[in-house]
């Protein structure tokens, strides 16, 4: 077993809740917009690209530097190269992270076809001797995995396993669906819960909890030690204090859906927006409505009407008309799927 122990929960007397890392959406500026609605216990940055030519992401690294979200945040690597993951691993044990968590599970197939994030899943000696390298180097503080039950089956996935056991690595984020799968289809929940039986770490439940009724249920299904949340944070940013509230007992407290076109606007002001082409300004904006869309009408009328707009003027007008047309609706406290 590790030395380290894992940074203190947020609320030491309720399971775990880390936001998912996504890459070009779970930046530093997304980061604070969640702290603003109710933080999750941990973040994770966005996968640092490792090769024998790269260097620290000045952008990726800022939600380090400059994170003030009073949450601990877990720096994420991405690569197969050993002396180059070792290097950079020592590299941001310079700054003030919580720990270095290696992806192994993007589902990205430009990603897993160069064998990194989840296309390690295919080589469990590779893998084995990642973590035995990295769990030398990064010594002092958690060392963590983010993975999938398998790449196109679960054929490797117990080795794996075994494998965290072996370089006692502090803690196992776990999405219950294999590379191939990407984000379709059931999520193998009996396989979490294999895993929390087998590893001697905490593992954080992740995929489609959708809901805090959700990730009460998942909770008490696979036994894991929390949840890790992404999609749905994205379009319900007060998840995390819902999800809190679902394991303490207590009603969920349902959203006005003028709050949530003020979080649209907190969204539009990101720092980088003034400097972003219109189109690119209007996609960025639409790539969070996406999410947003499904907790806000079942039949699906916004989200076609959001993605049929041209102009900004359009889409913050149409967002209008949805979301302040009628002070006493609310944010649904589960996404219709449907749509």
């Amino acid at each position: 077993m590790s030395q380290v122990s894992l940074p203190p929960s947020l609320h030491p007397d309720l399971p775990l809740t880390a936001l998912a890392p996504m890459q070009d959406v779970t930046n530093h500026w997304f980061m604070k917009v969640i702290a603003h609605y109710g933080s999750s216990d941990y973040f994770f940055t966005e996968y640092f690209r490792v090769n024998d030519t790269s260097r620290l992401n000045r952008n990726i690294l800022a939600a380090i530097t400059e994170n003030n979200t009073g949450r601990p945040i877990f720096a994420q690597m991405i690569g197969e190269s050993i002396p180059d993951l070792v290097r950079t691993a020592k590299e941001l044990c310079n700054y003030n992270i919580a720990g270095v968590d290696l992806n192994m599970g993007c589902p990205a197939p430009r990603i897993y076809r160069k064998n990194v994030g989840g296309g390690l899943l295919l080589f469990p000696d590779k893998v084995d001797r990642i973590l035995g390298e990295l769990r030398q180097a990064v010594n002092d503080r958690p060392l963590t995995v983010k993975m999938r039950v398998g790449f196109e089956n679960t054929e490797t996935f117990y080795d794996i396993l075994d494998l965290i056991n072996r370089h006692s690595i502090d803690l196992l984020s776990l999405h219950g669906r294999t590379v191939k799968d990407m984000y379709h289809g059931p999520v193998k929940y009996d396989l979490i819960a294999s895993a929390v039986k087998r590893v001697h770490c905490p593992v954080l439940a992740n995929g489609n909890i959708h809901s805090a009724t959700m990730a009460k249920e998942v909770l008490s299904q696979t036994g894991a030690a929390g949840v890790m949340v992404g999609r749905w944070a994205v379009g319900n940013p007060w998840i995390f204090n819902q999800i809190r509230q679902a394991w303490r007992g207590e009603t969920i407290t349902p959203v006005p859906l003028v709050e949530v076109r003020n979080y649209i606007d907190r969204l539009w002001q990101t720092p980088t927006a003034a400097t972003m082409p219109v189109r690119s300004r209007v996609g960025y904006l639409k790539m969070f409505l996406n999410y947003i869309a499904l907790n806000v009408d079942a039949e699906g009328d916004f989200l076609r009407l959001m993605r049929q707009t041209q102009t900004e003027i359009e889409l913050l007008n149409l967002c209008d008309r949805i979301f302040l047309a009628d002070l006493t609706k609310t944010l649904a406290l589960a996404p219709s799927l449907s749509v």
